[in-house]
């Protein structure tokens, strides 16, 4: 267990993350011997908001009469609900509008592990309604129709984080991958646990 702690170790800070260091216990003897902690990195916060602004800005039109233009969402940590919030900068513009507005909505979100690409990704997303101060109400409230398939096409199963191959095969070398994810005041902090036969 040792040795695996430090080979991950090596493997993680040389991703650029920096590991949460657990101290090893003492040796006991006896079933009274406690738990070794899992071996864990995080992942802070400027990190996360760099690798999402890498798949921005998006478009998308709405019945055939108004484009959404998505701009790079601003992310804040929720850690008393161990989820994200993602700002989303929105701007208006198309034939059903009298010029181009400005907006934003905001989703909150859990995280997953997806081994397929060996990402950490947004799901359970919980979609507020677009605020857009200088348009009509009843524009607005058109417009909040397609906020949540919006917001399902923008960010569930956006990638948040990717493991780099190297770190993905050095994690296969060992039989680990990422295992709960919490959300804190600075970032994620990711246990790595044994891979599943």
């Amino acid at each position: 267990m040792q040795r695996r702690r430090l080979v991950t170790t090596g493997l993680l800070l040389g991703s650029g993350l920096s590991l949460a260091q657990t101290s090893l216990p003492p040796l006991t003897s006896g079933s009274d011997a406690p738990a070794a902690a899992p071996p864990r990195f995080t992942v802070p916060l400027d990190l996360l908001q760099s690798e999402v602004a890498k798949r921005y800005p998006m478009r998308y039109p709405v019945a055939g009469l108004v484009n959404l233009d998505l701009s790079a969402p601003r992310l804040s940590l929720l850690p008393e609900q161990n989820r994200l919030r993602a700002v989303m900068p929105v701007t208006a513009a198309g034939a059903a509008l009298p010029r181009t507005q400005q907006g934003s909505f905001t989703v909150d979100f859990a995280l997953r592990y997806e081994h397929s690409d060996r990402s950490l990704r947004a799901h359970q997303l919980k979609v507020y309604r677009f605020r857009f101060p200088d348009l009509a109400p009843e524009a607005v409230e058109m417009l909040n129709t397609y906020a949540p398939p919006l917001a399902e096409q923008s960010l569930r199963e956006v990638v948040l984080y990717q493991l780099q191959p190297k770190e993905a095969a050095m994690a296969d070398l060992l039989g680990l991958r990422p295992g709960r994810i919490t959300v804190t005041g600075q970032g994620l902090v990711v246990e790595l646990v044994t891979q599943p036969l």
